[in-house]
């Protein structure tokens, strides 16, 4: 009996010594993937748009000028209607936009011309 006992108390020691060498590492929790259009999006030459609560603008990256601004609305999950003024040229027009990905739009004027956006971070 006594031989019992001691082969337990050292099966207890060694399962109490793993666990206490064991090593925990958390896992890194992953970032929350924006939803919708809403923040600030860039297009190849640095213009920057921003999208906010049914507003929309798009300023230059150097002096912060305004150069478009107008209004945005959701057609489904997936694709936004832009109906923007250009200050610089005085006209209106309506641009269409896929998002693509969480952090890309892509998107084609009413005069056919096409461009991607990226998600500003």
């Amino acid at each position: 009996m006594n031989t019992h006992r001691i082969l337990a108390v050292g099966a207890l020691a060694v399962l109490l010594a793993s666990c206490q060498s064991a090593s925990y590492s958390p896992r890194p929790i992953p970032a929350a993937q924006p939803q919708g259009i809403d923040g600030q999006w860039t297009d190849p030459n640095g213009i920057i748009s921003s999208f906010n609560g049914g507003r929309f603008e798009t300023r230059t990256t150097d002096t912060n000028s305004l150069l478009a601004e107008g209004s945005y609305r959701y057609v489904s999950d997936q694709m936004v209607e832009i109906d923007l003024t250009s200050l610089l040229r005085q006209t209106t027009s309506r641009v269409n936009c896929a998002l693509a990905t969480p952090s890309q739009l892509n998107c084609t004027s009413s005069t056919g011309s096409q461009f991607t956006l990226v998600r500003r971070i």
